[in-house]
């Protein structure tokens, strides 16, 4: 007999364990993996925007200069010149010391869940929201409240409505995954009255403000309301998602419970990989890397927009149009279930993400997530008129 094979062993989930559940992307993703899909459904940076030369270089004189140090344990907070440089690039007066660095920005939503909820305690997220946000907050048993809205953004007599009591209002105001939609000036200035007159925190997540197309998103809530906000950021979309590095830019009175979460949660994040893109930022280089990464995403964007004009003429598919990020978001006619058009979809060899996952409460089950990032022009042309063709098949006239 084994050590752990002994008889009448028991092993008893905690309740929470009950609430996590696996994520419906990354089961779609295992799919992907099939020889010959075309995905649309991963919310995957395209590889060819990782520069790997600079990362060549960069990590050869990070173990040359600091080695030893890059490689031993380090501070929780994050390397001082990093947070130095996270500080400096944002476009409002930012203290280092405000700036927690994170395993990803996923562990930030982790560690803000931990600190800020309460089983019970309601939280309020955007309709649609992003499902990794839904995820890290469901283990601590939150009442969550999916705040009504339209492509323009949330409603603020919804939100004003559901304000008391709620322990922060979770929002994506730049090319919101899954939507794509951005909150323009009114609207942000909306939000961050209403926030300011109800006492309601705002939990702001910005992993794709760099990448607009045209020109860039109004300036973040967090430099309209630094007190009342916390502000989350990434290098996963500018850089390279596989260092898994992200950031929070906290409140001072916030900060310390942050660092303790996040103490218990890793100890710290890995130094040698906070030295690399530390390196790798010095002289401007996210100056002159990221406007490539716009200008491929722009042209793939274009392409998928167009297919969809072309592809879907008289279905009665309705898509927007993003300004920038990775993601557009569809609507099927009345009828259709994005859930059941999915596997033949795939059986037609192109995937997606059924919008239903991306709701906290009731799901608008026609819509539906498309990526245009990692895909070539003729995947795309290929792969919409696969989805269109999938369309018809399924559609309820058919």
């Amino acid at each position: 007999m084994k050590p752990n094979d002994l008889p009448g062993t028991r092993w008893t989930l905690a309740q929470r364990a009950a609430r996590m559940n696996p994520s419906v992307i990354r089961e779609i993703l295992k799919v992907t993996e099939q020889p010959g899909i075309i995905s649309f459904a991963g919310g995957l940076p395209s590889a060819r925007t990782f520069p790997v030369d600079a990362f060549a270089e960069a990590c050869a004189r990070v173990l040359a200069d600091d080695g030893p140090a890059a490689l031993q344990y380090a501070a929780s907070e994050g390397w001082g010149p990093l947070r130095e440089q996270v500080a400096a690039m944002l476009p409002w007066p930012v203290q280092p010391s405000q700036v927690l660095i994170t395993t990803g920005s996923q562990q930030a939503l982790d560690l803000v869940g931990k600190v800020m909820i309460d089983a019970g305690s309601r939280v309020l997220v955007e309709t649609p929201t992003y499902l990794g946000a839904l995820q890290a907050f469901a283990p601590m048993e939150p009442v969550v409240e999916g705040v009504a809205g339209d492509a323009s953004g949330p409603d603020m007599d919804d939100l004003r409505a559901r304000a008391p009591g709620a322990r922060f209002f979770y929002v994506l105001p730049n090319f919101q995954n899954p939507s794509g939609r951005t909150l323009g000036e009114a609207q942000r200035e909306a939000l961050v009255e209403t926030a300011a007159a109800t006492g309601l925190p705002l939990l702001e997540d910005n992993p794709y403000g760099e990448l607009w197309f045209d020109q860039p998103p109004p300036a973040p809530l967090a430099a309209r309301l630094p007190g009342g906000c916390l502000y989350l950021g990434s290098f996963s979309k500018v850089l390279a998602p596989g260092l898994r590095l992200g950031w929070v830019v906290a409140p001072p009175a916030l900060f310390p419970k942050l660092l303790q979460a996040k103490q218990a949660a890793d100890l710290h994040t890995p130094g040698f990989n906070q030295r690399l893109v530390s390196e790798v930022m010095k002289n401007g280089f996210l100056d002159r890397h990221v406007p490539g990464i716009r200008a491929l995403y722009r042209r793939q964007r274009d392409a998928m927009l167009a297919a969809l004009e072309r592809e879907m003429q008289g279905l009665g598919v309705h898509w927007n149009r993003p300004e920038g990020g990775m993601f557009l978001w569809a609507r099927l006619p009345a009828g259709m279930d994005a859930a059941q058009l999915l596997p033949r979809a795939v059986a037609r060899g192109v995937a997606f993400v059924p919008g239903a996952a991306f709701y906290a409460g009731e799901a608008d089950a026609r819509t539906l997530r498309l990526s245009f990032v990692t895909a070539s022009a003729d995947e795309i042309d290929r792969g919409i008129a696969a989805l269109a063709a999938a369309i018809r098949e399924h559609a309820p006239s058919a």
